[in-house]
């Protein structure tokens, strides 16, 4: 079993914000305001003053850059242990779960899927098909130009067009996989465990033995999908906000 208080200052790594502060051990993250991991406070180790006037300030903080406050409580590394508590007493509410897993890598990979070392053109195209907001998707793109490298790009054309992407981030002795996308009219046919697979053996060929990624613990047809291709539950977390 993982330890989150490993892992987790690895995902906020991988997944850079556009804009990122530190009040101690908490991780203020800001973007556009669409994807919850960049734009919500980590609370991953005690914060640097009493939780209460954190608390505040973290409001203050995102108030200043017209974004609703938000963290993101993740099991067994919360500081302090009952930030839910005040967290609620302040009118903030959980959102739903969000699980992350872990699984080995290696593994054959796809001929047919092409490996970048950084996003290309195409990604967006991808994104901006799979996205139900314009502006969310353009987001994501931006995130991704900030992954640290070493980096893995996977794409997967069908009939000369992108149809399938996915994003491996490896550091820390792991690889965070995640930014996975089909195109609306290619779902369903088996591209994204042909593009995860192909991420996987990359990643083992390049000296990374363990991967994670994170998946709503609602959407059964995914978790089903990564629980197949090896990965168990490792913990979750989930959003409060007002």
């Amino acid at each position: 079993m993982i330890d989150p208080a490993v892992l987790e200052p690895l995902a906020d790594d991988a997944w850079p914000a556009r804009e990122r502060e530190r009040l101690g051990g908490w991780r203020l993250n800001a973007s556009s305001g669409h994807s919850m991991r960049i734009n919500a406070c980590w609370p991953l180790a005690a914060p640097d003053r009493d939780p209460d006037e954190a608390i505040a300030a973290v409001e203050a903080w995102y108030a200043a850059r017209g974004l609703p406050p938000r963290f993101k409580l993740t099991d067994r590394v919360v500081a302090p242990t009952d930030l839910a508590e005040r967290l609620a007493a302040r009118g903030f509410q959980a959102g739903k779960d969000t699980l992350v897993m872990t699984g080995a890598t290696g593994g054959e990979g796809d001929p047919a899927v092409e490996l970048f070392p950084t996003p290309d053109a195409t990604f967006e195209t991808v994104f901006t098909a799979s996205a139900g907001d314009p502006e969310d998707g353009r987001e994501r793109i931006e995130a991704l130009g900030r992954i640290p490298p070493p980096a893995l790009f996977a794409r997967l054309d069908i009939e000369g067009a992108p149809a399938a992407i996915g994003v491996a981030a490896l550091g820390g002795g792991f690889a965070g996989v995640f930014g996975m996308r089909t195109v609306p009219a290619r779902r369903r046919k088996g591209l994204a465990r042909r593009v995860l697979r192909t991420l996987l053996a990359e990643a083992r060929r390049a000296g990374v033995e363990r991967a994670w990624l994170q998946v709503e613990a609602d959407n059964a047809p995914a978790v089903a999908l990564y629980a197949d291709e090896g990965f168990e539950p490792a913990y979750r977390y989930r959003y409060w906000s007002r």
